[in-house]
């Protein structure tokens, strides 16, 4: 049988000589899925060897895989409640945790929630902080050496985003869900937290801010019991925002060799560890999160409408 022909888009941009080394000259952007409303929260499970995102407002959580393409996963995925709720009232970030089970951030029902691949049935592992429900937890990352979730919690899943008058909680968190199940506040100084990766070696937490005033991604220490410290700037890009370039800092992964691939300004941008930017995959369209699959060496990412993938001359942190 033929291999399948995919359609192409957009183009790399080498910002430094390093970047060809990452992604070379030769490689380009397949589109393999179209005709979403905004796509979100790829996750690859290795296990079944497939794609789950989220289509955020549609409410559903799709599958793909080479061989069958395209099916819903799971509807509705991140609202159950009555009414139409927001325009972003699904599942947004999602991972698959070291128990194999699907870890939903959950924009209308306002948790994180676990289900398990093969049996379904969800339970919440966190729904707010301090006796206050969440605003919409908007993307998740476990720490591999203490298993414990990190995520972020901002507005946009909410009817009226920060001005809602559901709202309950002041900060927009970045917080911990500990082994014990408790959930603490650990970072309460960002106006737009968003996607977030951990370093190869846990030591370090990313997080990029989807402010268009303050365009930035952050980095933070993490201590030997898990806390996060004092965070510094690892990558402003709010002159790039200025200029024009469609996007904000949104989600983003790690390769084995510490460098950052986040969707951003002008596409998707891949920064060293110590926050050079080293190139980008401009795709002409909104870009908004990515992950590693097949071998670990290629980059999935969710593009508006849109699910693409690329294939790198690395391979992702934790394979």
């Amino acid at each position: 049988m033929a291999q399948k022909v995919y359609p192409t888009m957009g183009k790399v941009i080498y910002e430094d000589a390093e970047f060809e080394k990452l992604l070379p000259k030769s490689s380009s952007v397949e589109v393999i899925a179209s005709g979403f409303t905004w796509s979100e929260g790829p996750v690859w499970n290795r296990s079944g060897n497939y794609l789950l995102f989220s289509d955020v407002p549609e409410n559903k959580i799709y599958k793909w895989d080479q061989k069958s393409g395209l099916s819903v996963f799971l509807t509705p995925s991140g609202y159950t409640g009555l009414g139409e709720y927001s325009d972003e009232r699904g599942s947004n970030g999602l991972i698959i945790d070291n128990q194999g089970r699907l870890i939903s951030c959950e924009h209308g029902d306002r948790r994180i929630s676990a289900m398990p691949l093969t049996t379904g049935g969800k339970i919440t592992l966190s729904a707010g902080y301090n006796g206050k429900r969440f605003n919409s937890p908007n993307d998740i990352v476990q720490h591999a050496g203490n298993s414990d979730y990190y995520f972020t919690d901002p507005p946009y899943g909410l009817p009226k985003k920060q001005d809602d008058p559901s709202r309950e909680l002041k900060e927009f968190g970045v917080y911990r869900i500990d082994k014990a199940g408790k959930t603490s506040l650990q970072i309460a100084d960002l106006t737009r937290p968003n996607g977030l990766a951990f370093s190869p070696d846990g030591k370090t937490l990313y997080v990029a801010q989807s402010d268009p005033d303050r365009a930035i991604w952050m980095s933070y220490p993490v201590d030997d019991k898990g806390n996060i410290g004092k965070g510094t700037l690892l990558f402003d890009g709010t002159p790039m925002v200025k200029a024009g370039k469609a996007g904000l800092p949104d989600g983003l992964k790690v390769d084995k060799q510490g460098n950052i691939w986040s969707s951003g300004p002008g596409g998707l941008l891949v920064f060293s560890p110590k926050g050079k930017l080293l190139g980008r995959i401009e795709m002409g369209e909104l870009t908004s999160n990515c992950a590693w699959g097949d071998d670990g060496s290629v980059l999935y990412m969710t593009v508006n409408g849109y699910i693409c993938r690329i294939k790198t001359a690395v391979t992702g942190a934790g394979w």
